[in-house]
């Protein structure tokens, strides 16, 4: 699929293996999601814009590269994509952060907005959305369609894992959309939990099982 990537390099699989551990605490869950974060991150940021700019080296003056125009904005979708704002931020330490709130029903696990607070303005920024899981795909479609509708038009999305059914929803609702997934997981139980998955990324980063 065309704006798909799924990452193969060795170090993310390794540690989403830790990740999918259920005796792998909450310190140490949290540090794999931020490790991950930063390895998705050096992939997902590969096309930022450069321009080139004087420096003065010891040596002499040059022309070099450095990112161009407005900078990032990561919007976490809450709470378990805040695990990976700091990743991120580690790569592009200016970059602005905004944040979508949602839940999911748990009849319908369609999923329900309650926040929505985006960097200003929006439009001319690199947009990335994290959230550790896509599932249904329910929030994601919707985290992208409230940041469209504030202007975005440059978004990438991040998830740690990914449910096929999830990936080929925000896929076909969003194509314009580049989507990076660390690993892609076998499918959805009934109960809309990802397989083999790696439980409830939310209660694992703030230790709330």
């Amino acid at each position: 699929m065309e704006n798909v990537f799924i990452m193969d390099h060795p170090l993310i699989q390794h540690k989403i293996s830790m990740l999918r551990n259920k005796n792998t605490g909450t310190n140490e869950f949290r540090k794999l999601i931020e490790e991950i974060a930063v390895l998705m991150g050096y992939e997902a940021l590969r096309d930022l814009p450069l321009e080139d700019v004087e420096v003065e080296t010891p040596i002499e003056t040059c022309m070099t590269p450095m990112i161009s125009g407005k900078k990032l904005a990561v919007v976490p979708v809450l709470r378990a994509g805040l695990g990976m704002v700091n990743g991120i931020t580690t790569l592009v330490p200016s970059a602005k952060i905004g944040h979508i709130g949602l839940y999911r029903d748990p009849e319908t696990h369609e999923p329900h907005e309650y926040y929505c607070k985006l960097p200003d303005p929006i439009e001319q920024r690199l947009i990335v959305v994290t959230d550790p899981m896509l599932a249904t795909g329910g929030s994601a479609v919707d985290a992208v369609r409230m940041i469209k509708a504030h202007g975005g038009k440059n978004i990438k999305c991040m998830f740690v894992i990914a449910a096929p059914q999830g990936l080929e929803r925000l896929h076909k609702e969003h194509p314009d959309v580049q989507i990076y997934v660390g690993h892609l997981d076998r499918e959805l139980n009934d109960h809309a939990y990802i397989c083999p998955g790696l439980g409830d990324a939310g209660d694992r980063i703030f230790g709330t099982i």
